[in-house]
């Protein structure tokens, strides 16, 4: 519990807006934890004279961030909030908030880095970052990739209701790309229930001989997976089972990003 300021109630409006501000935001935590709370409760946590938390929620009432509940006269976070809240999502744009993330494993990894969202049954990747050493130029950007064959496909694929899941490997069915590509719908399911519990995805050589990739996902706001965040490069060198720190990398950058999304963990 804060100290109580015995001071002049007022004080905070003296020292200018900032600690008002400060205060005001509290009150708006104290009630998202709280659920609901008094002006006494909110005074008592916080430190400072009732009247302080009256006039401040008061601000807050005004502008509809709390309201009042008329049974029991306490104060609840208003419609206010929401109506901010849902005008965020909107203003985000995954590529926009990931390109940092993307260029630094980049240079980390020295492969190539790729972000893709789930459009009409297949994975589209909408971004890309190139390593130092990367051997290939090849632009995937744009690229429409199989999602049963793909790392980044499987985290997208994994994360998706049975019923949204089925429908879709029921309408694309599950073509080989090469000798490796998991055609088994069984053998799918079993393999994207270990993605889903291990939190990413790893494939070698299914979509592209030569080719190895490893993706995590992205989530929103919502804890719902947008996006999922890959590193692929030749198969002769790039194993990241086997390099260390590169997976628990991958997850800490598809975190930083989801971050960035709204999200705040599980």
């Amino acid at each position: 519990m804060a100290a109580r300021n015995d001071q002049d109630p007022d004080a905070d409006a003296q020292g200018g807006g900032v600690q008002s501000v400060d205060r005001a935001l509290q009150i708006l935590e104290i009630l998202a934890r709280e659920g609901d709370a008094g002006v006494s409760e909110i005074a008592e946590e916080m430190g400072v004279h009732k009247s302080t938390v009256s006039r401040l929620v008061g601000s807050l009432l005004s502008r509809e961030l709390v309201r009042q509940n008329n049974e029991r006269g306490k104060y609840q976070l208003g419609f206010g909030i929401l109506r901010l809240a849902t005008s965020i999502p909107g203003r985000l744009s995954v590529v926009r908030e990931a390109r940092e993330v993307l260029e630094s494993l980049a240079r980390q990894y020295k492969e190539t880095v790729n972000l893709a969202v789930l459009r009409s049954n297949v994975a589209v990747n909408v971004d890309q970052a190139m390593g130092p050493s990367t051997l290939a130029t090849y632009d995937w950007v744009g690229s429409l990739t199989p999602l049963h064959a793909t790392s980044s496909g499987k985290v997208l694929l994994a994360a998706l209701p049975a019923d949204e899941r089925d429908t879709i490997l029921k309408t694309v069915g599950l073509p080989a790309r090469t000798p490796r590509t998991i055609t088994n719908r069984g053998e799918l399911e079993k393999q994207l229930l270990d993605v889903a519990r291990q939190g990413y995805a790893v494939v070698h050589e299914e979509f592209e001989i030569g080719l190895t990739a490893v993706a995590v996902p992205i989530f929103n706001h919502l804890g719902s997976v947008i996006a999922a965040v890959s590193i692929s490069g030749p198969a002769f060198r790039f194993t990241p089972e086997e390099q260390p720190g590169l997976i628990d990398g991958l997850r800490e950058a598809g975190m930083a990003i989801s971050g960035k999304m709204g999200f705040r963990g599980r």
